[in-house]
């Protein structure tokens, strides 16, 4: 039996983070949160091994974005969708992350479903 995906959500806007941790849920879904990137490091490190991949809202207020936690998911091997309205304000760094860009407004359902399709791959 294949066990339930778990998606990590790095999301700062609280509207948007709850429907996408819904539309996870509704997909039969585990839906990791969390809406700066120091939660979502203590998450990857507290769920080391169970994280199949994760959304990352590149913008996350204040000049910082979702890079840390971008490096992290690199290095753990797990993928990740961005999921960004404003990528052409960021730096070249953000640009050179190997991940699908989905670009806002989007449904929480198709930001999702780009996400499954990651999850269970060997």
């Amino acid at each position: 039996m294949e066990r339930t995906c778990t998606i990590l959500v790095l999301e700062d806007e609280p509207v948007i983070l709850m429907d996408l941790q819904l539309a996870a849920e509704d997909c039969g879904c585990i839906a990791l949160t969390a809406s700066t990137c120091e939660a979502a490091l203590e998450v990857l490190h507290a769920q080391s091994g169970s994280i199949d991949a994760a959304v990352l809202d590149v913008s996350l207020g204040n000049g910082l974005t979702c890079l840390p936690v971008a490096k992290e998911l690199d290095r753990q091997g797990i993928p990740y969708i961005l999921h960004s309205g404003d990528l052409d304000r960021h730096n070249e760094r953000i640009r050179e992350l190997k991940a699908e860009l989905i670009s806002k407004p989007a449904a929480a359902a198709t930001v999702i479903s780009a996400a499954l399709a990651h999850c269970h791959e060997p």
